[in-house]
C-alpha cells in the first residue's frame, strides 16, 4: 500500500474492512511518518494531547466523537482533567488499519484547528 499524504487522509472516508487484512509492520511504519505525533502501543495507534483545563478536554472529545461517528471508526478515549488519549485499532482486522490513520490525521486536525492549548 503506498504511503497516504496527510491532505489525502484528511479528505479520505473510512469504510468496512470486515474480511480485510491489517498492515503489516513495514507499512504501519511507513505511515506513521506522515503522523509524527502517533506512535504504535500494543497493536493500536496511541497519541495523548494536552489541554488547559477539563472544558477544552470535553470539548475536544465531543468534536472528535461527532467525526470519528460520521466515519463509523471509533477510538478509545481515556480522559482527565487536561488530557485525553487517543487509541485506534480495527478489530475486524485484527490490527492497524488505513481507517486508524485516517482517523488520526483528524484527531489531529481537530486538535490543530482549535482545541489545542494557546
Amino acid at each position: 500500500m503506498p504511503v497516504l499524504a496527510l491532505a489525502d487522509l484528511l479528505v479520505a472516508r473510512c469504510h468496512p474492512l470486515e474480511g480485510g487484512t491489517a498492515l503489516d509492520a513495514a507499512a504501519v511504519e511507513a505511515q506513521l511518518g506522515v503522523l509524527p505525533a502517533w506512535r504504535l502501543n500494543e497493536g493500536a495507534l496511541e497519541r495523548r494531547y494536552a489541554f488547559r483545563n477539563y472544558y477544552e478536554t470535553m470539548a475536544f472529545a465531543n468534536a472528535l466523537a461527532w467525526i470519528v461517528h460520521a466515519e463509523d471508526h471509533h477510538p478509545d478515549l481515556a480522559l482527565s482533567y487536561d488530557r485525553c488519549t487517543v487509541r485506534f485499532n480495527t478489530h475486524s482486522v485484527g490490527g492497524i488499519s488505513i481507517n486508524d490513520f485516517i482517523c488520526a490525521a483528524k484527531a489531529d486536525a481537530v486538535y490543530t484547528a482549535g482545541a489545542a492549548p494557546r
